[in-house]
């Protein structure tokens, strides 16, 4: 070769293309193993896929710290309890408490329950040991795991791939599900991203109003509720009067992850409302949660269960409707009409769609009895 061009070669300003040829290399390389390992593992021997599927208006907290309690939540009327490992359990206390757990899954009857378990941080050193204990010792007992401030995916790939080595050491027959705690502005910022994660695990993402409002420096000290610093004035009436209207401090941030989660297939859960004392409270918010399309609420209080209950239960009447929108339409279109009035009101398609997913929710509470 002419040394002109070896020295052309040589220069340091042709290295940043050489570097961009080799990077450019290497990541097709590993977009092509992405794309091809589904058809490298299409013939393992995996677990089926876990229940995603499930009834979902209550969920309660539990410490992992007091069986009494523990046997409590197993008599409840919940529909779902997550044994909690996190922050209603002391560092000191946390040995002990998963203990108590691995006992209690074993002891006590949790049919009709979807029952879990909420690891510590993945940034603690009890988030491993959590998993390995009691996913060992009981994994068979259990449906799922919640795992909290989740931030990112890859937070849910760890947990999945621990998950699946231990299901495959043990034998497991049956694959647990994930449920994800978004409570961080991390996890705000990539909620959509989230979602999509662990598509055979992930089932439901939770709003944990607390911890995010601690996230995002918001200036409360309440868990969940209304704000009485979150108000707009009115303009001045003819007598110069303003109106003080309240607003929903966590609107945004519960409609983001209730989209994230409707359109990946997952169910939006509540998370606790602090003051059980006060259950029209606790009302208030569950309502505006049913409205806006969640499904379910945490309870931190047996007290709380029974509200939760009742708000994310179709009302009979709304069941009623729905019903007769369907028949309706049945009949609207063995007569070749693409839309028809109903008590006065214009129902077409969209119509139907509400209709059967309401129908569909109270069928589905009533099976599960």
């Amino acid at each position: 070769m002419p040394a002109a061009c070896l020295q052309v070669l040589d220069s340091d300003c042709y290295l940043p293309i050489f570097t961009g040829i080799f990077r450019l290399s290497s990541c097709i390389y590993l977009q092509t193993l992405v794309f091809l390992r589904p058809f490298f593992d299409i013939h393992r021997n995996r677990p089926p896929m876990a229940k995603q599927n499930r009834v979902h208006r209550s969920e309660l907290a539990v410490p992992g710290s007091n069986p009494r309690m523990i046997e409590k939540a197993a008599a409840s009327a919940a529909d779902a309890v997550f044994l909690d490992l996190e922050d209603a359990v002391a560092p000191d206390d946390k040995p002990q408490a998963r203990k108590n757990i691995i006992e209690a899954l074993h002891d006590l009857d949790w049919s009709g329950k979807c029952i879990s378990i909420r690891i510590n941080g993945l940034d603690t050193h009890y988030a491993y040991r959590d998993l390995v204990e009691v996913v060992e010792a009981a994994g068979d007992k259990l449906d799922s795991i919640l795992v909290p401030k989740v931030g990112v995916p890859s937070d849910l790939d760890f947990v999945g791939l621990m998950l699946t080595q231990i299901e495959d050491a043990k034998g497991f027959e049956n694959r647990l599900s994930l449920t994800a705690l978004i409570e961080t502005a991390l996890g705000m910022a990539n909620v959509e991203a989230i979602a999509q994660a662990q598509p055979d695990r992930l089932e439901a993402l939770h709003f944990g109003v607390a911890d995010y409002a601690a996230s995002t420096q918001a200036r409360t000290t309440n868990m969940g509720g209304a704000n009485e610093d979150y108000t707009m004035l009115t303009h001045p009436d003819a007598d110069g009067q303003r109106q003080v209207h309240w607003g929903d401090q966590w609107h945004f941030a519960m409609s983001r992850m209730m989209v994230a989660c409707r359109a990946y297939g997952l169910r939006p859960i509540d998370g606790p409302f602090g003051d059980f004392n006060d259950p029209d409270g606790f009302l208030s918010v569950a309502r505006s949660c049913a409205a806006l399309g969640f499904e379910g609420k945490w309870a931190i209080h047996p007290s709380q269960i029974d509200l939760a209950n009742e708000v994310f239960s179709p009302p009979a009447a709304q069941v009623d409707r729905a019903k007769r929108i369907l028949v309706a339409m049945e009949e609207a279109a063995r007569e070749g009409k693409g839309a028809v009035s109903l008590d006065g009101r214009m129902i077409d398609a969209a119509s139907i769609r509400q209709a059967e997913v309401m129908v569909a929710k109270a069928e589905q509470i009533a099976a599960n009895g």
